[in-house]
């Protein structure tokens, strides 16, 4: 990757199934460390595109690029976490963490040992060996997305991970996952239909077109960080939550 190179482009990338258009040229572009959200009405393309960034599906037309390289149409290059935890209910937090290991290559001590320190240190350390029935929805979310960071990948494509949570649960979670993103470092793009999360998570917000998607607009989100619930009620923050519902309602956010 040379200096300059983003993390992560889409060039294009155009779907259609049978006679039915998904996804019109989309185009997006991410930088090393970004967290970025992407917002649009249901049926809009969203888990299209993530599909096709994340290498499942290959696009009728465009290109996906990470660090510069073609990787278009190709798996296992990015972490993607869907809104269903997927956890396997007879394997430990320990073992749900290294699923990915265990799946392609075989657990090593060096997986086990990464696993732990996950638990440990994003507030799992006194469920190590607990299965998936005993653990809240919280908490088993919070497996999940250390799933996929064990994979190691740079980039993660989270879709709606905390869709299903209460409002205050997903509340403890969005902190939680901005202090992960803090200390890994990673690349997110994040599927949310939660304006607000958006706002909250992101340094970009980019609003995507009834079907067939396409990114209509994109919003800088310059609100400091670290980002602390009591900028949620904000005028800075309702000025960009305003702005977002005008582009996604159009008239009726008048």
């Amino acid at each position: 990757m040379t200096a300059g190179t983003p993390k992560l482009r889409v060039e294009g990338a155009t779907k259609a199934f049978g006679e039915n258009l998904a996804l019109a040229p989309a185009s997006l572009v991410l930088q090393p460390g970004e967290f970025v959200s992407l917002v649009g009405p249901s049926g809009c393309g969203k888990s299209t595109l993530f599909n096709i960034v994340s290498g499942l599906l290959a696009p009728d037309a465009g290109h996906v690029q990470l660090d510069g390289r073609d990787i278009t149409g190709t798996a296992g290059n990015v972490g993607y976490m869907l809104q269903k935890d997927l956890l396997v209910p007879w394997r430990s937090v320990v073992d749900n963490i290294t699923l990915g290991a265990a799946l392609t290559r075989g657990v090593t001590k060096a997986d086990r040992a990464q696993a732990v320190d996950f638990a440990r240190r994003y507030g799992l350390g006194d469920f190590l060996e607990h299965y998936p029935h005993a653990l809240s929805g919280g908490m088993r979310q919070r497996v999940a997305l250390m799933r996929t960071l064990a994979t190691n990948h740079d980039v993660l494509l989270l879709d709606e991970p905390f869709g299903a949570l209460d409002s205050q649960t997903r509340l403890e979670m969005q902190q939680w996952l901005l202090q992960v993103w803090a200390e890994t470092q990673r690349t997110v793009l994040f599927v949310t239909h939660d304006v607000d999360e958006s706002i909250f998570l992101s340094d970009r917000v980019l609003v995507m077109s009834p079907r067939p998607g396409r990114i209509a607009a994109e919003l800088v989100v310059d609100l400091p960080r670290p980002r602390t619930l009591e900028l949620m009620t904000t005028p800075a923050f309702n000025d960009v939550k305003r702005e977002i519902i005008t582009l996604l309602h159009g008239r009726a956010a008048a």
